[in-house]
């Protein structure tokens, strides 16, 4: 049947390519909330930039991508957090988290250098 290929376990499989397209999404958004946001910094994406992994290396791995997307989307909680809209602390460290699970060792010591 052609759904199950949709999901796993009760989660829904994203294919690489709609990956690719949430990661674009994502990377717009970024640069339209640097733009409007106030209180930017630039911390809060530096951990993505590190990873450097943009959506039009479409070469990269499934994997990459996915960690591309929770850094690029932590990146974007904690800016929101840190300009006064409370409660996305929790979602930036959920992300976080989630982040950490696909990384590799060598990710990982790039990620905290």
């Amino acid at each position: 049947m052609w759904f199950r290929n949709l999901w796993d376990e009760g989660r829904i499989i994203m294919q690489k390519d709609e990956l690719i397209q949430l990661h674009t999404f994502l990377l717009q958004l970024k640069t339209h909330l640097e733009d409007m946001v106030p209180n930017n910094g630039g911390i809060e994406f530096h951990r993505y930039e590190k990873l450097n992994v943009t959506p039009y290396q479409v070469y990269k791995s499934k994997r990459e991508h996915k960690l591309a997307v929770f850094t690029l989307s932590r990146g974007i909680a904690t800016l929101l957090s840190n300009n006064k809209c409370p409660g996305l602390e929790k979602v930036s460290n959920r992300l976080d988290q989630m982040a950490e699970r696909f990384m590799t060792e060598k990710e990982k010591e790039i990620i905290r250098a």
